[in-house]
């Protein structure tokens, strides 16, 4: 049951991606956040009785994972603002690498001669997006500090994981949920505030793609969160399902936007879903 939650997530986070970048066309980075955790934290708010008494050391962890998304999700707008959406997606899957590292470390999870193997063709298939033929007329402009943006939000995006199955030990998904979203709308409210950035309240909210993406990201978390509160699940395996996400957003990149260079990053997909589906068998 697990497994699947964690795949109705991945697959949500892969239309997220889209959403993303049709918000963003019409609304700000910084606007799109703001707006989008504080919708998010409205549909949750009914849910409050239920989110309550959590310990106060639980709360600084809370608050801890919060500024840790914060960061990743400043990054990681950025980077699909200006990247093919097919590239990001790819790209996002660096994030097993990171996760898998963390859950063998900290939760001192061993990994299986399967995983392992799985691993390694999932570091495959990112390595080969580097190596691919093209034309000066085709080259599409991605700079360093873009990439560098998208590999450092999975990084942090990965610590988040390893904390929400830590944190999940002690709280339900409603308590977690609540807390988590209510800390990011002070801080992106707290960082519009303080950096002066223009923000065109009427504008942002009435910009549907804001609202859709924030409906997702409820049930996305919501079912995320649950699976983490199963004493079965495990970091290094949820976060290679994750990844089915590539998935869409690749078919976002042909369909959607008509990106270059889709069939070579498919085939490093491929290769990466071949080692997830390894990992996980």
């Amino acid at each position: 049951m697990w497994m699947a939650l964690v795949l109705v997530y991945g697959l949500l986070k892969g239309t997220r991606e889209i959403v993303k970048k049709k918000s963003l066309q019409y609304s700000s980075v910084m606007e799109v956040l703001f707006f989008y955790t504080l919708f998010a934290f409205l549909m949750v708010v009914p849910d409050g009785k239920r989110a309550m008494g959590v310990p106060l050391e639980k709360m600084f962890w809370i608050f801890g994972k919060s500024f840790v998304i914060f960061c990743a999700w400043i990054l990681s707008f950025k980077a699909i603002k200006k990247m093919p959406i097919s590239l990001y997606g790819v790209l996002d899957l660096s994030r097993v690498l990171f996760a898998t590292l963390l859950g063998s470390l900290v939760l001192h999870e061993v990994m299986s001669t399967n995983q392992i193997i799985g691993l390694f063709m999932v570091a495959g298939g990112l390595l080969l997006l580097k190596f691919h033929k093209k034309s000066h007329e085709d080259e599409e402009k991605v700079e360093p500090v873009i990439v560098l943006f998208s590999l450092s939000s999975c990084m942090l995006n990965a610590v988040s994981g390893l904390m929400d199955k830590l944190l999940m030990r002690d709280l339900n998904s409603s308590q977690l949920q609540f807390w988590y979203m209510l800390f990011l709308v002070l801080l992106y409210g707290g960082y519009l505030l303080f950096s002066k950035e223009e923000v065109h309240l009427k504008k942002a909210a009435l910009n549907p793609w804001i609202w859709l993406l924030a409906l997702l990201f409820v049930i996305a978390d919501r079912a995320l969160f649950v699976a983490n509160a199963s004493p079965d699940s495990r970091i290094t395996v949820m976060t290679l399902i994750k990844q089915a996400g590539c998935v869409v957003t690749l078919a976002a990149g042909k369909w959607i936007y008509h990106e270059k260079h889709i069939l070579h990053r498919m085939f490093c997909t491929i290769l990466v879903v071949a080692g997830i589906v390894t990992a996980v068998m």
